[in-house]
């Protein structure tokens, strides 16, 4: 993959926070700023989880393999997002006191799924860089799966919140991208254990 591509790809991807710091300094976040900002940083950081999950049915799909050297980049800007979207909430929300969040994230589904969600894609980052892949091998791959159960609980997230608003526009458009990224993956993963079952049976005749 050209290192254009990819420089362009990680510049693009620090434009929605380019866009809140330039609305900030015109006064352009809305009546209630506070709110737009986490909004925004909580569907970027969505937006991110859907590309990293695309990577690999798209390499499927294409047969081209450079395409997995944009999936750690994406998936540490769906990272980078999720941690500005849940500092807002730990912060202004909760003045950093752990007590009031874990009262929050208790009394609140919404708010348990999206505690969820970024809980799990801590061990994620941590182990994103190459070294890391090295020293863990095959038990990588097996930690990194958690992106799905993150897919999963951002989606939880994302509706139980539209739910008290009764706004579920947006929310069904990503958990049907969510539900497709999943399903290929499940169908993949079927049709893989058929044909070992089929390959076993045809071995057992000879």
């Amino acid at each position: 993959m050209p290192v254009w591509l990819r420089f362009g790809v990680f510049v693009a991807s620090l434009a929605p926070l380019a866009r809140l710091v330039w609305l900030g300094n015109h006064d352009g976040l809305s009546a209630n700023p506070l709110e737009f900002v986490t909004r925004s940083t909580g569907t970027w950081a969505l937006v991110f989880l859907c590309l990293t999950l695309s990577i690999t049915p798209l390499r499927r799909l294409t047969g081209q393999p450079q395409w997995l050297k944009l999936r750690r980049m994406l998936g540490l800007y769906c990272f980078f997002y999720a941690l500005l979207h849940f500092s807002i909430w730990f912060w202004i929300d909760h003045n950093l006191d752990p007590g009031q969040m874990w009262a929050d994230v208790v009394k609140r589904p919404f708010i348990a799924a999206g505690f969820t969600a970024f809980v799990l894609l801590l061990p994620l980052a941590a182990t994103s860089t190459r070294a890391m892949m090295r020293r863990l091998g095959v038990n990588w791959l097996r930690l990194h799966r958690l992106i799905y159960l993150i897919a999963i609980a951002a989606i939880l997230h994302y509706w139980w919140h539209k739910a008290g608003k009764n706004d579920f526009g947006t929310v069904r458009i990503y958990a049907a991208v969510v539900a497709a990224l999943l399903g290929i993956r499940l169908w993949w993963a079927v049709k893989s254990v058929l044909k070992k079952v089929a390959n076993k049976r045809s071995a057992d005749c000879v």
